[in-house]
């Protein structure tokens, strides 16, 4: 009677008291379930804590995303000063001769002071030579500026021309031709500029070197030169390097601001960099549809953007009211909290922009952390108890 007795226990009564028991033991499992949990202390992870040293290296300061939070982080954006430039801003000046460059001049009416009859003269290689093999013997049209600065020129001798304007070296040398010629009539210009050059880099079309001419060589022009930023490159992350500094230059920044970038004058030997997008990105994880890293777009990327690319909160396993953003400042770290459940939460998370290197974290709701740690703990436990609460459908 009694072996009768408990084998009937053990086909019904023994299942529902093993629901009694599991419930209270799995709703004390809730306090130690894997996820971000809030604290009067701070902010704590436990699934974190043995990596990290314990609870205590977790902790972190905690804000609410609030309007006034939003109004005052973009009040201290735009206070922000950022790096001074002021060493590269100038006004356009007419373009000076170095040595490397290659001038053209011309005397009128004495065709044979003119380089043409120097390039025929070395010309001559003998009869049957073909034209390739004159043009390979031939030494460049022009007068060449050597190492001192200097051009040779028949009549003036030896002039200096380093650092002067076309303008000046031309009236240097009519003045120097006027001692043998009545009232020469000279014509000088650059043929090849070949002294100044600035080095374009990064996330450009066509990176390279970029001679310095006429046209005044800004930052736009420079960029331009080389086709232009590629899709993948970040204008707000543009590094100029002059003489081992770095200035970092942020594009639709200056012009949000009212400075013309084409006011930044490059030298010789300058370095640009464009850098990438991938340089510079948000990391979002937890309870979302799609964890991701994201670029951010020409420095700006807001919470509501950034949940966005990543397809939103997971309906079925996130809890709206726990989004954290979580920043890197100095040796601290701030953890930026938004309730998405509260009125105006939308309107928030789009002023709320984000650095690079933020986390955006999506906590789970407790049901989501309950199941997942009784699941662990105990698999297949969780489908029984359900299936010993459920009554059988008979037929």
């Amino acid at each position: 009677m009694w072996g009768h007795h408990m084998r009937f226990c053990s086909k019904a009564t023994l299942n529902k008291w093993s629901v009694v028991f599991l419930v209270p033991w799995a709703a004390a499992c809730t306090s130690v379930a894997p996820g971000m949990h809030y604290q009067s202390s701070g902010l704590n992870s436990s699934s974190t804590d043995a990596a990290s040293g314990g609870p205590e290296a977790a902790n972190a300061m905690l804000k609410p995303i609030t309007p006034q939070l939003v109004k005052s982080e973009r009040e201290l954006r735009e206070k922000q000063v950022s790096q001074d430039i002021s060493k590269l801003l100038g006004k356009a000046v007419a373009y000076t001769i170095d040595p490397g460059d290659v001038l053209s001049i011309v005397v009128w009416d004495h065709p044979e002071l003119s380089n043409a009859a120097t390039t025929s003269a070395w010309g001559q290689v003998g009869p049957g030579a073909d034209a390739s093999t004159a043009a390979a013997t031939a030494p460049p049209s022009g007068f060449m500026v050597d190492h001192e600065g200097m051009i040779q020129f028949p009549y003036a001798g030896q002039i200096k021309v380093a650092g002067l304007t076309q303008d000046q070296a031309r009236n240097l040398l009519a003045s120097k031709l006027s001692r043998y010629l009545k009232q020469p009539r000279v014509t000088l210009r650059v043929q090849s500029y070949r002294s100044k050059r600035v080095y374009v880099d990064g996330e450009v079309k066509n990176p390279g070197l970029q001679a310095i001419n006429d046209i005044p060589m800004t930052l736009v022009e420079a960029i331009n030169r080389s086709g232009g930023v590629l899709p993948t490159g970040d204008q707000s992350q543009v590094v100029v390097n002059r003489n081992g500094t770095n200035y970092y230059i942020n594009l639709p920044q200056l012009v949000q601001r009212g400075v013309n970038p084409a006011s930044i004058l490059l030298m010789n030997g300058d370095v640009v960099r464009v850098r990438s997008r991938d340089e510079s990105k948000v990391f979002v994880s937890g309870e979302v549809v799609s964890p991701r890293a994201l670029p951010m777009h020409n420095g700006r990327l807001t919470l509501n953007e950034a949940l966005g690319e990543s397809g939103g909160i997971n309906p079925t396993s996130g809890d709206g009211s726990q989004i954290y953003v979580v920043r890197r400042n100095g040796a601290d770290q701030v953890v930026y909290q938004l309730d998405g459940r509260s009125p105006g939460a939308l309107a928030m998370a789009e002023g709320f922009e984000l650095n690079p290197k933020d986390v955006v974290f999506v906590a789970a709701t407790p049901l989501a952390n309950w199941h997942r740690a009784i699941s662990l703990l105990l698999p297949g436990a969780l489908s029984s108890a359900v299936g010993a609460v459920t009554p059988a459908t008979r037929p």
